[in-house]
C-alpha cells in the first residue's frame, strides 16, 4: 500500500487495535516460551481514564510489548476492583434521583442492581485502557467480585482466622458519618480550615485549685477519660494521680503521666477521650483503661448519645456533634470555667483562631470522626515480617531505591488492619453469630454451623476492606487457590508497576498476603513512579482547574505521541511536569518517522526479508548499521534497568538525528546513480527501518505497526515481530570514524555559515592545511556528500586566498572558507561583537541575581529555575557567538 502524505493517528489507532484484540495478539499461545508476568494495578469499576493511569498503564505497556517481542509469554493480567464505597455511592445516587434509597431494597435486591449497573456502566475505564492501546489479556478479564477470585477472597479471610492472623476488636477507626462506614486512611482527605481553639479549667477533687486543658473539640469533653501531663513537667508531678471534676456531667477522671503531653503546648495538659481521638485512645491503653470501658458519645450519624454512665445531659442527646459543641462552649462560659483568649489588641474572645488539620471523607464530604467500633483486623505486624525480609535481602528489588526506606519505616511500624466496612456492596465477610454474639467463621453458612452446632446464627452484615481482597491480585488473578497451569508458571509476577502513593495500601498488602499464601514473593521488582504535575510543577487537582484529560490529549496529538511524551518523561525518582508542547513536538517525532517511511517507499526502499544485519560495502552502510546495532544495545540495557527516559530518548535520539538527518541525507545522491550503491543501500536502509520500527513498536504501537505493513507483505504483524539482535559482530569502527568525521565536519561548516550570516544558496570552497592521508582519502570519498550537504564547490590542498575567512578545525585539519565578496566582513564583526556584549551584559546580570542569597531563598522555586536555564542559554550564546568572531580572525 501506498503510505498516505498526511499522518492522521485517528485514522490507524481504532483499526490497529481492534485487528490485534480480535486477531488474539495480546497473548500469543507460546506455551514452551519463558514466562513474563505483569499485573495491572485493578482500577475502579466506576473509574475513567485519568493521567496518573496514562503513565502508569503506558510503562506496563512498553514492557509487556518489549517482552512479547522477545519471544516470552508475555501476560498482562487485567481487570477492575469492585470498589465497594464509589460503586455503592453511584448506585444510590441514581436510586436518589428516582426517589429511592437503599433500604427500600432488600440487601440482594440492592446487589442485584449493583450487577445491572456493572453490567450497563462499569466498563468505562477498559474501553478507555484500549484507546491507550494498552495489550492486556482482554479474553481473560478479571472482576475483584467474579465467582473465582470471590473464592480466594473468602478462603484467605478463613484461614487467616483459623491461623489466629485475623480477629474481632473494639478500636478507634476513621468512621465516615455521611457514609456510615469506617474508611481507610488513604480516604480521608486531610484540610486545613479556620477553627478555634479553646481553654478551660477543670477542678481539682479537693477543691485546691484547677488545671487548664485545650481542644479544637469541646464537645468531646463530655466523654473524657483523663487529664494528662508529662511526668517531668515540674508543674504538675504532685498532682499526678489525683483527680478533678468534669465540668457539666461532673464525673471524677484521673490525672495521669504520659509522655504524650508536651510541656511546651498550650497549658502542657492533654485532656484525654480515648473513645474520639486516636492518640488519646492509646493514651488511655496506656493508663489500663480498656477498650470496652471507654466511653462512645457518639452513634454512627455522629449525633450524641448517652454513655454508660448515664451523665450527659438530656438536652444534648440526639444533636449533631456541631450543635452541641456550641452548647458546651455556652454552657463552659456561663460556669465560669472557659478561659477567654486575649488577642494581641487586648480583646477578649472565647476561642483562640488556629488553623486546623481537619479530616475530612474524600467522597462523602463530612468531616471524619475517630470512633470506637467493633471491626475485623488482621495481624499485620506478623505478616509484614516477610515483606521487610524480602526487599532486605534482595528477593523483592524496589526501584527507586530511594523507597526502600519508605518501606521499612512503613512495615516496621505498622498497626493492625481494620478490614471490614460497614456496607451492602462487596465480599460478605464469612462470619456468622450466635445469641452471645460469639463468631463462627467459615466458607459457607454449612460450615459455620457445623462448628455452631444447634444454635441459631446470624451472619455478619459487613463486608470486606476493597484493598483485602484486591491483596490477592497476582495469585488470585492466576487461579488460586486452585493448582493451575497459569499459576505455576506466571508466579511470581516479574514486575509491579505502581504509583507511590499506593506503596503502603496495596503494593505492601500483596507482598504481605503472596508471601504468606504462596511462601514466594508476589513479583520480582516493584517500580515506583511519580505524579503527573502541570507544566509549572504544581499537583494536579480538580479545585486548581489544572487537570489534563489523557483522552484529550489522544484526540489532539494521538495515543502514540502522549505514550512516547509520558516515558521519556518518566525520570525515576522524579515527578513530570507535563507540557501540551512536548506531546505536540513528539506528534512531530510520529510525523518524522511517517514521512521518512514515505521517503523511502518512493525511493524503492521497501520491508526486509532478514533478522541479522546485511553484507555492506559502502561506509555509510556499515556505519548505520554498527549505529544501530549500538542503539539495540543501549536500549537493552535502559529498558532492562527500567529508565523509561533513557529508553525512550535512545530510540529518539538514533531515528532523528542519526537516520532521518544524517543518513537519509547522505544516501540521497546513490539513488540518482542506481547501481550498485543504491542496490546495496536499499537492502541496508530497509533493513535499518525494520529495526526502528520493532524497537520503536513498545512506545508507539500504532504507527509502527501502520508502517511496519505499508512498506511490504509480511508474514506477521509487528506487535509478534523479534526483537533486534545486538550482534557487535555488526559494528565496524573504521566505518564508523569516517561518518563521524564527515558529521562533524559539516555541522562545523554548517554552524559557521549560520553564525556568519552567508546567504544559504551561496557555495564557498574550502582550502585544507595539516590533513593527514586518512583525511585526505575520506575528503576524496566523501566529495559529493561535503559539496552536497555543505555547500562547498571544491576543497583544496593549497593555501587560502588573502583576505577575510572562517576557520574551522576538525581533528588534525584546519579548515579555511574563503568570505570575502561573500558577506561584508565589517559588518559582519560589528554585529558579532555587538551580540556578543549583550549576551555577556544578560550573563552577568543573571549571574548576579543568581548570587543574591535574597533572590535563591524567597523566590519562587519555579522562578529560579527559569533563571539559571536563561543563564546557562545567554553563556552558551556569547561562547558560541565569540568562536564565531574569532573564526574570522
Amino acid at each position: 500500500m501506498t503510505i498516505d502524505k498526511t499522518f492522521d493517528p485517528a485514522a490507524i489507532e481504532t483499526r490497529w487495535y481492534q485487528h490485534w484484540e480480535q486477531e488474539g495478539r495480546f497473548r500469543p499461545e507460546r506455551p514452551d516460551a519463558a514466562p513474563y508476568t505483569i499485573v495491572i494495578p485493578p482500577p475502579n469499576v466506576t473509574g475513567s481514564l485519568h493521567i496518573g493511569h496514562a503513565l502508569d498503564n503506558t510503562l506496563q505497556d512498553i514492557l509487556i510489548r518489549h517482552a512479547r517481542l522477545q519471544g516470552k509469554d508475555a501476560l498482562w493480567v487485567v481487570g477492575t476492583d469492585h470498589a465497594g464505597i464509589a460503586t455503592q455511592m453511584v448506585v444510590e445516587r441514581q436510586m436518589n434521583a428516582k426517589g429511592e434509597k437503599r433500604t427500600d431494597y432488600s440487601r440482594d435486591d440492592f446487589i442485584a442492581k449493583v450487577w445491572e449497573w456493572k453490567a450497563e456502566s462499569g466498563g468505562t475505564i477498559t474501553g478507555q485502557l484500549r484507546r491507550l492501546g494498552a495489550s492486556c489479556d482482554w479474553a481473560n478479564e478479571r472482576f475483584t467480585m467474579d465467582e473465582g477470585f470471590s473464592k480466594a477472597v473468602i478462603k484467605v479471610f478463613v484461614e487467616l482466622f483459623n491461623q489466629g492472623l485475623l480477629y474481632r476488636d473494639k478500636r478507634l477507626v476513621n468512621w465516615d458519618p455521611g457514609l456510615k462506614t469506617a474508611i481507610s486512611d488513604l480516604e480521608v482527605e486531610t484540610r486545613e480550615i479556620n477553627g478555634k481553639f479553646w481553654h478551660f479549667s477543670y477542678p481539682l477533687e479537693d477543691g485546691s485549685g484547677t488545671i487548664t486543658v485545650a481542644t479544637t473539640r469541646p464537645e468531646t469533653m463530655l466523654a473524657d477519660m483523663a487529664v494528662a501531663v508529662n511526668p517531668e513537667d515540674e508543674r504538675y508531678i504532685a498532682l499526678i494521680g489525683k483527680k478533678v471534676r468534669l465540668p457539666i456531667t461532673g464525673r471524677l477522671i484521673p490525672i495521669v503521666a504520659d509522655t504524650h503531653a508536651d510541656p511546651e503546648l498550650g497549658s502542657g495538659a492533654v485532656k484525654i477521650t480515648p473513645g474520639h481521638d486516636f492518640n488519646d485512645f492509646e493514651v488511655g491503653k496506656r493508663a489500663g483503661f480498656r477498650p470496652a470501658d471507654m466511653l462512645n458519645m457518639l452513634d454512627a450519624d455522629a449525633n450524641v448519645i448517652q454513655t454508660s454512665d448515664g451523665l450527659i445531659p438530656a438536652e444534648y442527646l440526639g444533636l449533631d456533634r456541631f450543635a452541641v459543641r456550641a452548647l458546651v462552649v455556652e454552657r463552659l462560659k456561663q460556669d465560669g470555667v472557659l478561659i477567654p483568649h486575649v488577642d494581641k489588641d487586648g480583646a477578649e474572645h472565647d476561642a483562640e483562631p488556629r488553623t486546623i488539620q481537619t479530616p475530612y471523607g474524600d467522597r462523602s464530604g463530612v468531616v471524619i470522626e475517630p470512633w470506637l467500633t467493633d471491626q475485623w483486623y488482621v495481624d499485620a505486624e506478623t505478616l509484614a515480617k516477610p515483606a521487610i525480609a524480602a526487599v532486605r535481602n534482595g528477593d523483592i528489588r524496589v526501584v527507586p531505591e530511594t523507597w526502600k526506606k519508605t518501606w521499612f519505616n512503613w512495615l516496621e511500624n505498622i498497626q493492625p488492619w481494620c478490614v471490614s466496612r460497614q456496607l451492602w456492596w462487596g465480599h460478605q465477610i464469612p462470619a456468622w453469630y450466635d445469641e452471645d454474639g460469639n463468631p463462627y467463621v467459615a466458607e459457607d453458612e454449612a460450615g459455620a454451623q457445623a462448628l455452631a452446632g444447634n444454635k441459631v446464627l446470624t451472619r455478619d452484615s459487613d463486608v470486606l476492606d476493597t484493598w483485602f481482597s484486591s491483596a490477592l491480585w497476582p495469585f488470585g488473578t492466576l487461579g488460586w487457590p486452585d493448582d493451575t497451569a497459569k499459576l505455576a508458571k506466571h508466579y511470581p509476577n516479574d514486575v509491579l508497576i505502581s504509583g507511590f502513593d499506593i506503596l503502603f495500601f496495596w503494593d505492601a498488602r500483596m507482598a504481605m498476603q503472596g508471601l504468606h499464601f504462596m511462601k514466594e514473593v508476589p513479583w520480582k521488582t516493584l517500580y515506583l513512579h511519580g505524579l503527573v504535575r502541570d507544566a509549572t510543577g504544581a499537583k494536579m487537582s480538580k479545585s486548581k482547574g489544572n487537570t489534563v484529560d489523557p483522552l484529550g490529549l489522544i484526540d489532539k496529538f494521538g495515543a502514540d505521541a502522549l505514550r512516547f511524551t509520558l516515558a521519556a518523561m518518566e525520570s525515576q525518582g522524579r515527578d513530570i511536569k507535563l507540557d501540551e508542547k512536548r506531546v505536540e513536538g513528539y506528534r512531530n517525532f510520529a510525523t518524522k518517522l511517517w514521512n521518512a517511511a514515505r521517503f523511502a517507499q518512493s525511493n524503492g526502499i521497501g520491508a526486509s526479508s532478514t533478522l541479522e544485519p546485511p553484507v555492506a560495502e559502502l561506509p555509510v552502510n556499515r556505519w548505520i548499521i554498527a549505529e544501530t546495532v549500538k542503539t539495540v544495545q543501549a536500549l537493552d540495557l535502559a529498558i532492562a534497568d527500567l529508565r523509561f527516559d533513557e529508553s525512550a530518548n535512545t530510540v529518539y535520539q538514533f531515528v532523528w538525528a542519526t537516520f532521518c538527518d544524517w543518513y537519509l541525507e547522505l544516501i540521497k545522491p546513490l539513488f540518482a546513480e542506481d547501481g550498485a550503491g543504491a542496490t546495496e543501500t536499499r537492502t541496508v536502509a530497509g533493513w535499518v527501518l525494520d529495526q526502528i520500527l520493532v524497537m520503536l513498536h513498545p512506545f508507539m504501537p500504532f504507527i509502527t505497526e501502520e508502517l511496519w505493513h505499508a512498506l511490504g507483505d509480511r508474514p506477521y504483524d509487528l506487535i509478534l515481530a523479534k526483537w533486534p539482535m545486538a550482534d557487535a559482530r555488526a559494528i565496524d569502527p573504521a566505518a564508523q570514524q569516517e561518518i563521524d568525521w564527515l558529521i562533524r565536519l559539516v555541522s562545523e561548516v554548517r554552524a559557521a555559515r549560520s553564525e556568519l550570516n552567508v546567504p544559504p544558496g551561496a557555495k564557498l570552497p574550502a582550502h585544507v592545511r595539516d590533513a593527514g592521508p586518512e583525511t585526505l582519502a575520506r575528503l576524496e570519498r566523501q566529495a559529493a556528500a561535503i559539496a552536497r550537504l555543505a555547500r562547498i564547490s571544491e576543497v583544496r590542498v593549497d593555501p587560502a586566498p588573502a583576505g577575510g575567512a572562517a576557520q574551522l578545525v576538525v581533528d588534525e585539519a584546519t579548515f579555511v572558507l574563503p568570505l570575502e565578496g561573500v558577506i561584508d566582513l565589517a559588518a559582519e564583526k560589528a554585529r558579532l561583537a555587538k551580540a556578543i556584549a549583550g549576551a555577556e551584559k544578560e550573563r552577568d546580570a543573571l549571574a548576579k541575581r543568581l548570587g543574591s542569597p535574597g533572590f535563591a531563598e524567597k523566590a519562587k522555586p519555579e522562578a529560579v529555575a527559569k533563571a539559571r536555564a536563561d543563564h546557562a542559554e545567554r553563556s552558551a550564546e556569547a561562547e558560541r557567538l565569540g568562536a564565531a568572531l574569532a573564526r574570522l580572525g
